[in-house]
């Protein structure tokens, strides 16, 4: 009869039925008919194979940890043969075959106790493994021990109310009387004397051996006086052991295995079912820090996100990432905490602004708004630095994929760099992509609720939201005031016809058109490249074709340039632009970062080729149909074509309406004198070669239908909405508005 070592009541054997599955066992038996379905064991990898992970229980039984009992994809696993790991034990069958389970309990600290489990027991760690002769040692030091102090104490069992520390005091006093001459003297301990100081600085051998020598002739009170003496002498001692000196994390890599110290801010706090996770941050990067309490219960509960703190721990390996076993985490106030702030805010300053800040190539409307990309670079690099998630969203057309990609291929790698977390890219940077070009209550409330479920879940930062091809119009403010009211930054990268509220309800706004350039031959994703330049040069050569990437027709000649050297003539120009825009049709919420990095990075023609003549097979299909069904009017000199996009389209289907419009309205244009109008049963689209502000067109519809409840969505450059069933109307009425408006 025992105790349970978790909660101590009486067992058979050393834990009850109810914690089995709290503990971890390391087996010793020979068979695999003496293991105990339900528990954890400890085992060690022996290989792979299609269907799962042999492990290796003990010397003699191995299992099969089957793919399907993952929480992962066999592929992510980044196990490798003799690695050490946990799993449970689910079946042994009649055969001998063991079934394993996946546990998400990847360390021995996470759980919370270890037992051996033998053929036909269990014992704890400290019991077993005791051959014959260290308990024949054991029991004849008890017997001594016995005899030695039997006239002192008036007991002769180990089991009475003497502690094993009483009886370590009383040995080592006995061995120092014994080393005392005739004089009182005691003679300066050899090699092999077992007075040397601990690890942990609890008294020198001075400090024993005085506090160790018998009192000759002194009185009570002297022994005691003796006994505090030698109690400051021990503390002293203490004292007099050097501190740690301060690390940086960039240099932790060389030092696994080392007890180190770091000073930070910590950026993120996530519980786990064993220890609590602190991401910790200092002016060379980020590490995770794991802080054990017990299983599933929050470790310095006092420390939180923004604090600064001191940190030791030793520097490990876990699943590949660098991350430290804290020993001591004390939160830094006064001048400490301050040193440590203005350490990180000198750092930041100097690292987020841009080290280049030339531009990719010669153009106008990008050159007004030169100050505009370096402030948005330095806010980008700033979020990285500061371990803030980067989220990027961008309008699901090729050129809103195109510019978002520009600069999730400039913080990635900076991402990397920062963190020592092998995911960390998918987890400090996240596209995703609007339906739509304006950021509606929508889409914030969207964002707003992942950060305060990441920043209560997983002790996250507040993200930096970037807005590229899209949410430069006042009808995004609402997103931003959102986001605002968690102080959580936004800037505003688009090539449209912006708004001046939007430039104050954000940290940064580029936008051409709000330094009074012409946006007609500038894109996002120009503006968006030159960004990734300037946020990291190292990208600089990567990014310089996607410029002309984005154009339809009319590409300048400075970007085509630049691509031509990059190695992409107009034929694969062409195709990465058309595979884009066909993927950003379909999944569109989603950012396919992979596909799209392939697509636009990799010159292997193939893929780009091959999702490009889709491409064009759909597209023609529509344009097709649509010319059959397109009719023309002349309204004061302007020829006005008219698409019935309710009757005439595939509302679901590829094209979309916008791009089906786009292509309409390029393939069927005479002169400068050319609008095309896509008429639905609750939008009017139009497409002029002219300059044309919608948002007039639509005052004008608005006034000679009343209650059509006409309203525009996306600004100049946006379109009509109203209601279906004055549709007839607000036909009559744009094309009368056209004339006035074309004039």
């Amino acid at each position: 009869m025992g105790n349970c070592i978790i909660c101590g009541i009486p067992v058979d054997g050393e834990i009850c039925e109810s914690h089995e599955e709290d503990a971890v066992f390391e087996f010793e038996g020979t068979s695999a008919s003496q293991l105990s379905p339900g528990r954890y064991y400890r085992g060690t990898v022996d290989g792979y194979a299609d269907f799962g992970v042999f492990i290796d229980i003990g010397s003699h039984v191995t299992g099969l940890l089957h793919r399907s009992e993952l929480d992962q994809r066999l592929e992510s696993l980044d196990w490798e043969t003799g690695d050490d790991v946990y799993v449970q034990v689910l079946d042994v069958r009649d055969n001998g075959n063991v079934d394993l389970g996946w546990s998400i309990r990847q360390r021995e600290r996470e759980f919370r106790g270890k037992l051996i489990e033998t053929a036909n027991d269990e014992f704890r760690p400290e019991d077993y493994g005791e051959d014959s002769s260290d308990d024949d040692s054991s029991s004849d030091a008890g017997s001594d021990t016995d005899s030695s102090t039997s006239t002192g104490s008036g007991s002769g069992s180990d089991a009475d109310a003497g502690s094993s520390a009483d009886t370590s005091a009383d040995t080592t006093d006995s061995a120092a009387n014994e080393s005392v001459d005739s004089n009182g003297s005691q003679p300066a301990p050899d090699a092999s004397s077992t007075t040397e100081p601990v690890a942990n600085g609890s008294g020198s051998v001075a400090a024993e051996s005085a506090a160790s020598q018998p009192s000759t002739g002194a009185s009570e009170t002297d022994t005691s006086a003796d006994a505090d003496t030698s109690t400051d002498a021990a503390e002293a001692a203490s004292d007099d052991e050097p501190a740690l000196k301060r690390t940086t994390i960039d240099a932790i890599e060389n030092q696994v295995g080392s007890v180190v110290r770091l000073e930070g801010e910590i950026t993120g706090v996530r519980q786990t079912s064993g220890p609590t996770v602190f991401e910790l941050r200092d002016e060379t990067g980020t590490v995770e820090c794991a802080a054990f309490e017990e299983a599933g219960v929050r470790a310095y509960p006092d420390v939180d996100v923004d604090d600064a703190v001191a940190l030791e721990g030793e520097v490990e390996r876990h699943y590949g990432d660098l991350q430290v076993e804290t020993e001591t985490l004390d939160q830094l106030e006064d001048e400490e905490r301050q040193t440590v702030v203005d350490r990180l805010e000198n750092a930041l300053e100097r690292e987020a602004s841009p080290d280049d800040v030339s531009l990719l190539a010669e153009h106008d409307a990008v050159a007004a708004v030169e100050d505009g990309l370096v402030d948005a670079a330095t806010v980008i690099r700033r979020a990285v630095m500061e371990a803030r998630p980067v989220v990027v969203r961008h309008g699901a057309t090729a050129d809103g994929y195109v510019a978002g990609a520009a600069i999730e291929r400039a913080v990635l790698p900076l991402v990397r760099e920062k963190h020592t977390r092998d995911d960390a890219e998918y987890h400090y940077f996240e596209r995703r992509p609007l339906d739509g070009r304006v950021y509606d209550m929508d889409a914030a409330t969207d964002d707003v609720t992942s950060m305060l479920e990441a920043r209560e879940r997983h002790g996250e930062q507040l993200p930096l939201v970037v807005l590229v091809n899209a949410g430069s119009t006042v009808e995004s403010v609402d997103g931003y005031d959102l986001l605002s009211l968690y102080d959580a930054e936004s800037v505003v990268i688009d090539d449209s016809n912006a708004d001046e509220e939007v430039a104050d309800a954000v940290s940064v706004a580029v936008a051409p058109s709000l330094a009074g350039e012409d946006v007609s031959d500038v894109t996002s994703t120009t503006l968006s490249a030159n960004i990734a330049a300037l946020v990291n040069d190292d990208v600089r050569e990567d990014v310089e074709h996607l410029p002309a990437v984005s154009y339809w027709e009319d590409t300048p000649e400075a970007y085509t340039e630049l691509a031509t050297e990059a190695g992409f003539d107009e034929t694969a120009l062409s195709e990465r632009r058309e595979a884009v825009a066909l993927e950003a049709y379909y999944q569109s919420y989603k950012d396919k970062r992979e596909l799209i990095a392939d697509l636009l990075f990799d010159h292997d023609a193939d893929l780009a080729a091959h999702v490009s003549e889709q491409f064009r097979s759909k597209l023609d299909t529509g344009l097709e149909t649509a010319r059959e069904n397109l009719t023309t009017e002349s309204v004061d000199g302007n020829t006005v074509a008219v698409l019935d996009t309710a009757a005439f389209t595939h509302r679901y289907n590829f094209p979309t309406t916008t791009l089906l419009l786009d292509a309409l309205h390029r393939r069927e244009r005479e002169d400068d004198s050319f609008v095309t109008i896509g008429l639905g049963d609750d939008e009017l689209h139009v497409r002029a070669t002219e300059s044309l502000n919608v948002c007039d067109l639509g005052d004008a519809i608005a006034e000679a239908v009343p209650d059509a409840g006409v309203h525009v969505v996306g600004g100049q450059d946006g379109h009509i909405e109203f209601l279906p069933g004055e549709r007839d109307a607000v036909k009559e009425a744009a094309l009368e508005a056209l004339g006035e408006t074309l004039a």
